[in-house]
């Protein structure tokens, strides 16, 4: 099946990955695309709140500083890794992108 066949604005489609990519750059587009997910935003959501929360906040040179805590990294490319996205005009180019190292459906 071809990519841009299965690739219309307004469908949901499922990807998994079949290959894992060597280059970084095709790795962070993938699980910015898994990012995408609804359950996925509503986790990162909370855990940055959480995060906002229990930041120490330290005195340095006479000001406040918050000693910043490192973003959660929820999903990751791995190989097998299947997630459900939501087509828009706008994702189109990075799922083309990528089209060598997932399987559409």
């Amino acid at each position: 099946m071809t990519a841009t066949a299965t690739l219309t604005a307004g469908t949901t489609v499922t990807i998994s990955v079949i290959k894992v990519p060597k280059e970084a750059r095709h790795r962070k587009t993938i699980e910015r695309l898994m990012r995408l997910q609804p359950a996925v935003q509503r986790t990162l959501t909370r855990v940055a709140r959480e995060r906002t929360r229990t930041t120490p906040w330290n005195q340095r040179g006479g000001r406040m500083w918050a000693a910043r805590i490192a973003a959660t990294r929820c999903v990751g490319a791995e190989l097998g890794a299947k997630f459900q996205l939501k087509v828009t005009p706008k994702i189109i180019p990075d799922v083309l992108a990528i089209a060598r190292f997932v399987s559409i459906a």
